[in-house]
């Protein structure tokens, strides 16, 4: 029987990638999105994927969710919180509302996504879990100090997961994506674009679907001994 697998933010850029390659992969997949109905029902005729709406930042809302999800496609055994959102300014000028809104959906909403999930897993003596953080919790980032928090804050989970579920088989890994050719980093002027390029060694944008290869790898079976790791799939740009 094929297992299920949840990812959050898994119609657009890296997320539908993620999604994509793990149907191709044999796991029958949900994608979440917050609010583009058009764009999701686009996604379900053209890939076949279903979607569910709900806002990762709130516990009841992503419990009723997954609840709903598992109902339909039965127990999820591999999650990818995948789900992110940036507010950017300069510290001096970030706002309370801008640093809440991203550590409710960046760092919260891992929470609230694999909390309701755990118990179930840990029953079934197997699980995946898998996080998409960013170069930028890793180094930091000018005007980011809300989102590098978060991205932060999210390999002290995956660390922490990964030693409480490893008795019970279950795994815990992170992903750190450098800059990657999603629509939002190819809407940023080209001057822009190009001083990323050049502070990359391999000289070019990641692709969504490199991601999405590491994430379907620690979803597998064959890395059921690689647990509290980090991927840094950043082209070179920066060494842990």
């Amino acid at each position: 029987m094929a297992r299920t697998a949840l990812v959050t933010g898994g119609t657009r850029g890296i997320g539908a990638a993620i999604s994509k390659a793990l149907r191709d992969a044999g796991y029958t997949v949900a994608a979440t999105y917050a609010g583009n109905d058009e764009a999701a029902a686009k996604f379900t005729d053209e890939t076949g994927i279903k979607t569910y709406k709900w806002n990762v930042g709130d516990y009841d809302e992503s419990k009723a969710g997954i609840g709903g999800v598992e109902s339909e496609l039965g127990p999820i055994d591999v999650v990818v919180a995948n789900a992110g959102i940036t507010r950017d300014a300069p510290f001096h000028k970030m706002t309370p509302e801008q640093w809440q809104q991203v550590i409710d959906t960046n760092l919260t909403g891992v929470f609230n996504t694999v909390h309701p999930i755990w118990p179930g897993m840990r029953e079934r003596g197997f699980g995946r879990v898998i996080v998409i953080s960013s170069i930028n919790g890793q180094k930091g980032q000018f005007a980011q100090a809300n989102y590098a928090a978060t991205k932060a804050g999210d390999l002290g989970i995956v660390k922490s997961l990964a030693q409480e579920g490893a008795a019970k088989g279950i795994t815990a890994n992170a992903i750190c994506p450098g800059y990657i050719a999603t629509e939002m980093v190819m809407a940023v002027p080209e001057k822009v674009r190009d001083s990323i390029v050049a502070q990359i060694p391999t000289g070019r944008l990641g692709e969504p679907e490199e991601i999405a290869r590491c994430v379907t790898f620690l979803a597998s079976d064959d890395a059921s001994f690689i647990n509290g790791s980090t991927i840094s799939a950043n082209g070179g740009q920066f060494f842990v």
